[in-house]
């Protein structure tokens, strides 16, 4: 019996080893795959979506719909950045790794909250310029005793996990391009993956495998064609030259490399060995600027199926042929088992920015179905034949504006989704938001400037209340729970704000997200019934993770508001000032107390006696095409800084200091002085001032100048 009995233990160990399960004896981050693919079962969050298929999904389930009320804080940290904050945590054998705006990296003891070690990349300020919608971080990757980080100025650099001492970093990007990482990499075989950002700015997207011990390039594939015609002697060369090129023209997008990047999502299936990942806009937007209003332009605003192991070319699947609005397929993808018609499929589910619900084959990229699951305006289906959309007359703003619901923020945007197997449901971060697309008829590329070919003008807010507030009626923030197999939803949370949280799913019936207003919360999982809330203070816009530690099971939010909504539509969301990011960590029977925000207090402007000898509507214009989208409209702005309350406004001087001089670009307001020259600022700060003292901008505006937007 004796004998059995060790032998049981011993086949046990085993199977724990074989699975990567006993990682913690052969030093800390030891995740394989063997283990991610296993995780289905155990208590742990292994990578920033928890297991390959990115359901986000655990099986937890101490933590429940009938004692999710006695939740309360375990443990917090406050970091020292104050932009926002959009890391998933990551929690291997007891040790929780996350990131920071700015990219850097923290490890904590996972049960205390004990800081074990931190890692600053030292990310010069002004590369700030160069992100488009914050200088944020989506969180690390853990691999066989390392942790990956993605830093903003393009570098992936791996950490030894117990220490977060550099064991290597590689540049991904050509520094003299407005290339960011914002994404987390993804780990598969023994190659990590990463992407980038900059496609409003003018880059050229790929996907990059580098080897997880010595960080030597493995393969790359582009997104877009050469714009010198030559073969990249890369993974994309043979169907770019059978397919992809052919269906790019004009000399637009060769300038700017075409856009496509790849900045967030990836899934990888290990039975059919397919990596997924998910393909952005083109630059410019405007598909008549950027290919002369011809062609699909392959392979922007895809979901692109890749061999891991070279990158070699699988199936693609266009959500947008001939993308032209920033709706890009970059959202969070989700691999699934459905029963559909009766039929088990191995499907593939997304929510892309341009409004419709994809259910895809994964094997092949097959459409099985596609259905809004916001109302939209630009489309009135997707053709079932061919998978393309049904466009409805004049939305592509050839010659005229075009009012078009999504707005380039997207029916869904980067925020995590969630799928629940055993309700059936995904979990959808959704918005409703309107925008008029208008052709910008004197675009001309500026490099390292913003590059969409589309005038940012008509969507200056308007003064009056009451038009102020028929606006932000129109603008909604929802959480949906969608049937992918009815192609409906089966419940829809309302949110008071349009830009909130990523979604996790539990197997205790809950779902969990944070909000705009500052606040944490846990839904039944069944009917959306609200049972649980945290005043967390500060904006949430992050996705949590949860997972278990001697019995007890904890959920982790990183908290701390920011990102493109923050930026560039503050009156449409709650005010406030910008405040330190945290991390809050949460148990039954919490007692900890978060302290309360010191608020920055705001000095008074007194614009007494102070003139500019600027033209007011010059820098209307300038402002509206270029800085609204860091500074807000009307430059209201409030997560940077609200210039209207600037102290900088109050002397010529101070203000070419800063938008001329680059006084400020350690703090990520670079110069303008390749883009505009001191009258043109002049111009600018005569058009804040009108805004400080409340005047109305003019109704029609002076064309316009060139100025590039700030990024701070």
């Amino acid at each position: 019996m004796k004998t059995l009995k060790w032998a049981a233990m011993l086949a046990a160990t085993a199977l724990l080893a074989a699975c990567g399960q006993g990682g913690g004896d052969k030093g800390p981050g030891n995740v394989d795959g063997a283990r991610i693919a296993a995780a289905s079962g155990n208590g742990e969050w292994l990578t920033v979506a928890r297991t390959y298929d990115e359901q986000r999904h655990s099986p937890l389930d101490k933590i429940n719909t009938t004692n999710v009320g006695q939740l309360g804080l375990a443990w917090m940290y406050e970091f020292d950045t104050d932009r926002g904050q959009e890391a998933t945590p990551v929690v291997v054998d007891g040790v929780l790794y996350t990131t920071t705006a700015w990219s850097k990296v923290y490890a904590f003891d996972a049960k205390t909250g004990a800081l074990k070690w931190s890692y600053d990349p030292k990310v010069e300020g002004k590369k700030g310029f160069d992100a488009c919608c914050d200088v944020v971080n989506r969180g690390v990757a853990v691999w066989k005793g390392k942790v990956y980080v993605g830093v903003l100025d393009g570098r992936l650099v791996a950490l030894e996990a117990g220490t977060g001492k550099e064991a290597w970093s590689v540049q991904t990007t050509d520094t003299g391009r407005p290339y960011t990482i914002t994404g987390a990499p993804r780990v598969v075989k023994d190659k990590v993956l990463i992407g980038n950002g900059g496609g409003e700015y003018g880059v050229r997207g790929y996907l990059s495998a580098y080897d997880s011990a010595t960080g030597k390039l493995v393969w790359r594939f582009y997104t877009t064609p050469n714009p010198n015609g030559q073969p990249d002697n890369a993974a994309s060369d043979k169907i770019m030259k059978e397919k992809g090129a052919a269906t790019w023209f004009g000399e637009g997008w060769k300038a700017t490399g075409g856009g496509g990047t790849v900045w967030d999502s990836m899934a990888y299936d290990p039975e059919l060995d397919i990596l997924y990942a998910g393909v952005g806009n083109g630059t410019p937007w405007n598909h008549v600027k950027r290919s002369d209003g011809k062609g699909d332009n392959l392979f922007l605003s895809s979901v692109l199926a890749l061999k891991p192991d070279t990158g070699e070319y699988v199936w693609h699947y266009q959500t947008t042929p001939g993308e032209s609005w920033d709706y890009t397929a970059t959202q969070h993808i989700i691999l699934a088992d459905l029963t559909i018609n009766g039929q088990p499929r191995k499907v593939l589910m997304q929510a892309p920015k341009n409004g419709f619900f994809y259910v895809l084959d994964r094997a092949n990229g097959q459409l099985i179905s596609a259905k809004p699951y916001v109302p939209i305006t630009w489309a009135s289906g997707v053709d079932p034949a061919t998978g393309r959309p049904i466009e409805n007359p004049g939305v592509r703003y050839e010659n005229a504006p075009s009012l078009q619901v999504p707005a380039p923020f997207g029916a869904h945007n980067w925020h995590p989704m969630a799928f629940n197997p055993k309700e059936g449901l995904v979990y959808i971060p959704a918005q409703v938001v309107p925008f008029a697309y208008t052709p910008d008829k004197g675009y001309t590329f500026r490099p390292g400037a913003w590059n969409v070919g589309t005038d940012f003008l008509a969507n200056a807010l308007p003064t009056d209340a009451a038009q102020m507030a028929a606006i932000k009626a129109m603008v909604k923030g929802e959480l949906i729970a969608w049937d992918p197999v009815a192609q409906k939803a089966r419940f829809t949370i309302k949110h008071p704000y349009f830009w909130n949280a990523g979604v996790m799913s539990t197997a205790g019936g809950l779902i969990f997200q944070g909000a705009a207003q500052g606040e944490f919360s846990a839904y039944n999982a069944a009917d959306g019934t609200k049972l649980w809330s945290y005043k967390t203070d500060n904006g949430v816009i992050a996705a949590p993770s949860t997972y278990e530690i001697d019995g007890e099971q904890y959920v982790a939010l990183m908290v701390g508001y920011g990102g493109a909504g923050a930026l560039s539509a503050p009156a449409l969301l709650p005010e406030r000032p910008r405040l330190p990011g945290r991390l809050m960590v949460f148990k039954l029977g919490g007692t900890a107390k978060a302290p309360p925000y010191v608020r920055p207090e705001q000095a008074a402007l007194d614009l007494t006696g102070v003139t500019s000898t600027g033209d007011v509507g010059r820098g209307f214009a300038l402002f509206h095409q270029n800085c609204q989208v860091c500074h807000g409209p009307n430059a209201g702005g409030a997560f940077l800084p609200n210039l209207r309350q600037s102290q900088m406004l109050l002397s010529a001087e101070s203000w070419k200091s800063v938008v001329i001089d680059g006084a400020l670009a350690e703090r990520g307001m670079a110069s303008f002085s390749r883009f505009i020259d001191a009258k043109g600022a002049e111009d600018l700060r005569a058009y804040v001032l009108s805004e400080a003292r409340g005047a109305a901008a003019p109704a029609v505006p002076p064309a316009k100048g060139g100025a590039a937007t700030a990024k701070r």
